[in-house]
């Protein structure tokens, strides 16, 4: 008899709502993580508690409001379209579940839900193509710590990136040609910021990592596991795609929270330089999500839209994250029932 898989994707999570109160749960979910405000308890429960939750939710409530849409939150809608488009390209003998890293849908239902169904092997794919400590290790040991917990759970496989492989790339490269019009300027890639440390800390030598300002140019043992590394590579093989020369891209780094240094340059910096230079069309992608959120569409759509625009520049063109387009639901199929590389349990 075949056998039955499943596959569970994961991406980040959202509040339930737009409303301060419900911003304030999911920041709280969000924050408390140490995978994320990584220092000792004391500390962030101080910088949780006395910093951020008193003034950011309203801050954050009013961002989100901005790009809530009837069929509610963004990152959500896309990912179950998504999951759902993954249903009918896997076919019968797959089942497919979804579980947000924080906030609902949970993890922990999805999971119940595929052990339920009986599946023989599972699957689990956390959405970020490169990996971090604070989005893809966060989501492998929250799911591990349910797989432990759960009854009758079957053996499982953790994909952990693919910021360089044909199956996101491709489908990124055909969005972007389809979305840049012939007058662009430059196209800026914008990925999401971490601070320094955490990317120090994937530096298993512990002697390359900052020590250099070509660190990332070439990828060693030293930062093959480096999310600054690895999204160096994702935009070198976009921009090969696209065929832009090298002066007409570059790299940033976006959503910078604490004051601890960022890994740079800083995308809110760059546009106005970029503006400042004489840029006058100017086109952003966002390859480190794979689904349109709060630091695509609010973030760079609006603010850094008027950023750019208030600085000089003249046009600007966001490029939308694949969401759930055809291309990259059947790429995505194609590469899980191929078994892509995965730790094995």
């Amino acid at each position: 008899m075949a056998k039955t898989k499943g596959l569970l994707l994961s991406n980040l999570g959202t509040p339930a709502s737009p409303a301060p109160a419900d911003v304030r749960i999911f920041l709280r979910e969000f924050l408390s993580d140490p995978y994320v405000l990584d220092m000792g308890p004391v500390a962030r429960w101080f910088l949780l508690n006395c910093v951020i939750l008193p003034f950011r939710p309203k801050k954050s409530a009013a961002a989100y409001a901005q790009i809530w849409t009837p069929k509610g939150s963004p990152i959500l809608s896309h990912s179950r379209d998504l999951a759902r488009g993954m249903v009918a390209e896997l076919g019968e003998r797959w089942v497919v579940g979804l579980g947000m890293r924080y906030g609902q849908p949970s993890m922990e239902k999805a999971l119940k839900g595929l052990v339920a169904a009986g599946v023989d092997e599972i699957v689990f794919l956390p959405l970020y193509p490169q990996y971090a400590l604070s989005s893809t290790a966060t989501s492998i040991a929250h799911f591990k710590m349910l797989a432990e917990r759960i009854e009758g759970m079957p053996p499982y496989r953790i994909v952990r990136d693919f910021y360089d492989s044909t199956v996101f790339c491709e489908p990124s490269a055909r969005l972007a040609a389809e979305s840049l019009p012939d007058s662009v300027d430059h196209v800026l890639f914008s990925f999401h910021g971490l601070p320094v440390h955490q990317v120090q800390k994937t530096d298993p030598t512990g002697a390359h990592c900052h020590q250099q300002d070509d660190c990332c140019a070439v990828l060693c043992e030293a930062n093959r596991m480096c999310y600054r590394a690895q999204s160096h590579q994702t935009a070198k093989q976009l921009a090969q795609a696209l065929g832009l020369k090298p002066q007409a891209w570059s790299i940033a780094f976006q959503s910078r929270l604490t004051k601890v240094p960022w890994i740079e340059p800083h995308t809110d910096k760059v546009l106005v330089s970029l503006a400042a230079s004489g840029v006058r069309h100017l086109a952003v992608m966002c390859p480190s999500f794979v689904a349109d959120c709060l630091e695509t569409l609010e973030e760079i759509d609006i603010r850094g839209r008027a950023d750019f625009l208030a600085a000089g520049g003249e046009v600007f063109t966001f490029v939308p994250c694949l969401n759930a387009r055809p291309d990259w639901i059947r790429s995505l199929s194609q590469w899980i029932k191929a078994e892509p590389a995965a730790e094995s349990v």
